[in-house]
């Protein structure tokens, strides 16, 4: 039995469109991570699980430590319901959720915010000035990873700190500041860790990617490393966080790292497809039904416009999986309420038969969808519901 019919069985009784899981797929891409950090502990980045019950069951799975969330209201949601040790990866400015952070002494344990100025630090000072008695506020600070070479950057533009003694300014800044900790530090590789080294047709950009990635894991291994010597002659660091699915097995071996981080390499999505260090296996799929033949060779599906975030192009559309060999209409691609395909393998669909998709990205995908039904084998084992699902979508 190949994937299209396991998955067609599993799911029989569902009406489409829907989303799955291939749990013996999300588990062989889990094992691969941790074989590939080498014994250093990873992070899960919750944007690209977005559901509760799945990062519970990876929590639960050997070589996996703590939740890096995106934003602070779903980092508060989170620690209300049990997960410990979450790192909020990305500055907040919602003053409601400090409040609250603040005056729950339990939450501001678990849950750390991460900062990259003294802008930061103010504000943050501002929105939790009003609570009385206020717990600690634990903190991170965001280095810059992206390499500069030649007056040009590779990577993303996150952090303004990026030097040694500028990062140990703000350090020191902190200290000075009563109800603030200092406990991390994170630098995301983004140029490394998220642009595939193994582009299709394209030789002389992947020998491009990779010379670059080469030069700027050189670079960035003894930036980092400095950064953190400097910013521990001031702060207590309990973890410095790097990497990503695209560079676990190259970040892991920087001795000032202490634990990794990783989202998409559990689902594996599109993507993720063009990287030479690794092969994961498609592990979240949705499925459309066809509902029209209006011409040989050609079926429209309901729905299908699931698309990546990133720049505007081909490679961010969802990619028609199964059967093989489905294409879109250049003219139509991916469209809000249904989506031609083209292809030898229309031929053979009738109407109700399901198409399987695979999306550009991870988490975005449980934007679309309520829950997420969990194959084993050729069973559904169960649905669990997306944060959607449950009611709640954070950005």
């Amino acid at each position: 039995m190949d994937d299209r019919q396991r998955y067609d069985r599993a799911t029989a009784a569902l009406e489409p469109p829907f989303a799955i899981v291939d749990l013996a797929a999300m588990r062989a891409n889990a094992a691969d991570l941790v074989r590939r950090a080498a014994g250093k502990p990873i992070r899960v980045a919750s944007k690209s699980i977005r559901s509760r019950a799945l990062l519970e069951r990876i929590l639960a799975m050997d070589g996996f430590r703590g939740v890096m969330a995106y934003t602070l209201p779903e980092a508060l949601w989170l620690a209300a319901g049990g997960i410990t040790d979450i790192l909020v990866a990305y500055p907040t400015a919602d003053r409601q959720a400090l409040a609250a952070l603040a005056a729950d002494a339990r939450a501001a344990a678990q849950i750390t915010v991460t900062v990259d100025s003294a802008a930061h630090l103010d504000y943050l000072e501002a929105a939790v000035a009003p609570v009385h008695p206020r717990a600690e506020l634990r903190l991170c600070l965001d280095l810059d990873a992206a390499y500069v070479a030649f007056g040009r950057r590779v990577g993303a533009l996150r952090s303004p700190v990026r030097e040694p003694h500028e990062a140990a300014d703000l350090a020191a800044d902190i200290a000075k500041r009563p109800g603030f900790r200092l406990v991390g530090l994170l630098a995301y590789e983004a140029q490394i860790a998220g642009v595939g080294d193994a582009p299709p047709s394209n030789a002389a950009r992947a020998r491009l990617i990779r010379l670059m990635q080469a030069l700027s894991a050189r670079e960035l291994v003894l930036r980092r490393g400095r950064v953190v010597n400097a910013v521990r002659q001031v702060a207590d660091l309990e973890f410095v966080n790097g990497g990503g699915t695209g560079s676990v097995e190259v970040t892991t071996r920087e001795k000032a790292i202490t634990e990794l981080a990783a989202g998409s390499g559990f689902f594996h999505p599109r993507l993720f497809d063009f990287y030479r260090r690794f092969t994961g296996r498609p592990a979240a799929l949705f499925a459309l039904p066809v509902v029209r033949r209006p011409a040989p060779g050609t079926v429209t599906v309901l729905g299908g416009g699931y698309l990546a975030s990133g720049p505007a192009g081909p490679a961010r559309a969802p990619q028609p999986y199964l059967p093989a060999g489905l294409r879109y209409a250049p003219e139509e691609g991916a469209g809000e309420v249904q989506t031609p395909l083209l292809g030898q393998a229309a031929g053979d669909l009738r109407l109700g038969d399901r198409v399987w998709f695979r999306h550009a990205k991870a988490g975005e995908l449980c934007e679309h969808f309520d829950a997420l039904h969990l194959v084993d084998g050729d069973t559904v084992v169960e649905p669990v519901p997306t944060y959607r699902g449950e009611g709640r979508t954070f950005l």
